[in-house]
């Protein structure tokens, strides 16, 4: 395959570069969710305000049933994520596949 047609995307990368750009994103996205999340936190003081106005409105400020709700879905934010994640390289792969099985009937 030569360079021009990679870079004309006449060519396309390969699946296999698909596949391991999944698993290193797989094992690298929720360090960086988690990051990011932790420092919108840090800078916009989410949780202090929600705490504040749920004292406010209830009287009481978050207790453990209340963070064992957060926990679980932080949980379910996360397996949503991965499966986001999933779904994105599976369409991307089916694609290729797909325009692979054209060329191959037209040739």
């Amino acid at each position: 395959m030569p360079l021009m047609d990679f870079l004309t995307f006449k060519a396309f990368i390969s699946i296999e570069v698909l596949i391991v750009f999944y698993y290193i994103g797989a094992v690298v996205l929720p360090f960086l969710i988690w990051s990011l999340s932790k420092w919108v936190i840090q800078k916009y003081k989410i949780v202090d305000f929600v705490n504040r106005h749920k004292k406010r409105l209830t009287g009481q400020p978050f207790n453990k049933s209340r963070r064992t709700k957060m926990i679980l879905l932080f949980i379910w934010l996360f397996i949503f994520m991965e499966l986001c994640w999933r779904l994105l390289f599976e369409f991307m792969i089916a694609y290729m596949q797909m325009r692979d099985a054209l060329l191959h009937l037209n040739l």
